[in-house]
């Protein structure tokens, strides 16, 4: 490389790297999806066919979701993050860096908890129709009722957390006018 490289060549790249950015934005619209098609359904009378249509096409994204985070997660931790031009001052900072390790654990936890709700529920564990997952865990009545309470009060927090996120990139972008955003774009 040559001493002579102009300013814009010889900068820090600001932004993710495309196969993060993909990542991120092809999990937005799993989680986002599953988050909504869930939240109806609580609206649904139970074992009706359309929850349960709808629930498996739930069931489906998340799973979708835990592959693709365990895709995701190494590939964070191995490439990292690209610089700032600026670096946040400390509150945000922490504030993103708490909030992404609430993220990356929620997106964990929420397809694990849904999965043991219905493997030792006994239901069924579809992928869109097309196979079905396997069944890993014995019938466990108390335990798919456990199961489901730590999926329904863990998506109050990815409700929370995933509007605080959006709202926080909104914000930054929008009203401070920094590269937040526009890192992951």
């Amino acid at each position: 490389m040559s001493a002579t490289l102009a300013p814009e060549e010889d900068a820090p790249n600001t932004r993710y790297r495309p196969s993060q950015r993909i990542l991120h934005w092809l999990m937005a619209i799993v989680i986002l999806s599953a988050l909504v098609i869930g939240l109806y359904c609580s609206y649904l009378v139970p074992s009706t066919p359309q929850r349960q249509a709808l629930l498996d096409i739930h069931k489906s994204l998340g799973m979708t979701a835990l592959f693709l985070i365990a895709i995701r997660l190494p590939l964070r931790l191995s490439l990292g993050e690209p610089a700032y031009r600026q670096p946040l001052d400390g509150f945000n900072h922490y504030a993103a860096r708490g909030a992404h390790i609430l993220l990356y654990a929620l997106m964990i936890l929420m397809p694990l908890a849904g999965y043991t709700t219905s493997a030792a529920g006994g239901r069924d564990l579809p992928w869109f129709g097309l196979f079905e997952w396997p069944n890993l865990l014995p019938l466990d009545r108390p335990l798919a009722r456990a199961a489901a309470e730590v999926h329904k009060y863990g998506a109050y927090c990815l409700y929370a957390v995933v509007s605080l996120h959006i709202l926080a990139a909104l914000w930054h972008h929008f009203f401070r006018k920094d590269e937040v955003l526009r890192r992951m774009l």
